[in-house]
């Protein structure tokens, strides 16, 4: 979704939940179906409706993770029908963090902002303004960088280094 948006928009100045509820409202018209999002407010609970699919787990990181794709999936949005639709059974897969002895994501934080059960948004933030904040900021949260849940779905560059600047905006609106 990301690689579409980055080729219709200029990820530099126009906003990824505008785009999302243009682009998703279309297809929510073209369904018949009502559209929510996760940007919303009040917050609706996404990450719950996945992990009740069986398509996530919580992290040590408190992210969603899925089995396959790690900690590189997000929720953009969700369709709401009308009528009940018949889908395929999930394929729920058990939680890779269960099976992880090292857990590098918990070691990989330069500011040991996670500690498997609490996130230190502050220390987070703190770092990520600083100089030594960078390598984070260029190229994604150490920390979810190091899960080896999914490497192989890592987002481009561009892409962590927009939802980087995404996360200190949302940090000084709070």
């Amino acid at each position: 979704m990301f690689r579409r948006f980055q080729a219709e928009c200029d990820p530099q100045f126009d906003s990824l939940d505008d785009w999302t509820r243009q682009t998703v409202g279309e297809l929510a018209a073209k369904l018949d179906a009502l559209v929510v999002y996760p940007f919303d407010k009040p917050a609706l609970p996404f990450l719950r409706w996945a992990r009740r699919s069986g398509a996530g787990h919580v992290s040590p990181l408190g992210l969603n993770i899925h089995a396959v794709y790690g900690l590189w999936h997000a929720y953009r949005a969700a369709l709401l029908f009308s009528r009940r639709i018949h889908l395929p059974a999930s394929d729920a897969q058990a939680n890779p963090c269960k099976s992880c002895v090292d857990k590098p994501c918990l070691h990989a934080c330069p500011v040991s902002a996670f500690n498997g059960s609490a996130y230190d948004v502050d220390s987070c933030t703190q770092h990520l303004r600083s100089s030594a904040g960078q390598p984070c900021m260029a190229g994604g949260c150490l920390a979810r960088r190091a899960c080896p849940v999914g490497q192989e779905y890592t987002y481009h560059p561009s892409q962590m280094q927009f939802h980087m600047r995404a996360f200190l905006r949302n940090m000084d609106r709070s």
